[in-house]
């Protein structure tokens, strides 16, 4: 029962990060357009695995930011310079996440669309 109940809690935390964070639809759309690029291009299992593990990485990273700003925010609402280096480290790793999954999706995705527009 504890393991259906922790299963419960962290499917409420998701759709709470995708119902209330701005920055979860926007990449939640990004992970659309890869998803329906890589059914459309027909990329190899190899490729769908760094798709996927890309996609898993900047979810994740973002939601362990938003996770630690509420709780920053919660413990010390005025300005702080520790908690900003708090925010900014973790909106970092997001950001190195994202620009890794970026390339990668270049990597893979642009040989392809390049052949395609060839005809």
């Amino acid at each position: 029962m504890k393991t259906i109940r922790s299963f419960k809690y962290a499917a409420e935390g998701v759709l709470l990060f995708f119902r209330h964070e701005r920055n979860a639809r926007i990449q939640f759309f990004a992970a659309t357009v890869s998803v329906v690029l890589g059914l459309w291009l027909h990329i190899t299992t190899v490729e769908w695995i760094a798709v996927l593990l890309c996609i898993t990485a900047v979810f994740s990273l973002e939601m362990v930011n938003t996770a630690l700003e509420k709780l920053c925010d919660l413990i010390q609402p005025e300005y702080h310079p520790a908690v900003k280096v708090i925010k900014d480290v973790s909106a970092g790793a997001v950001l190195l996440s994202a620009v890794a999954s970026l390339v990668i999706g270049i990597i893979i995705f642009l040989p392809r669309i390049s052949e395609l527009l060839k005809v």
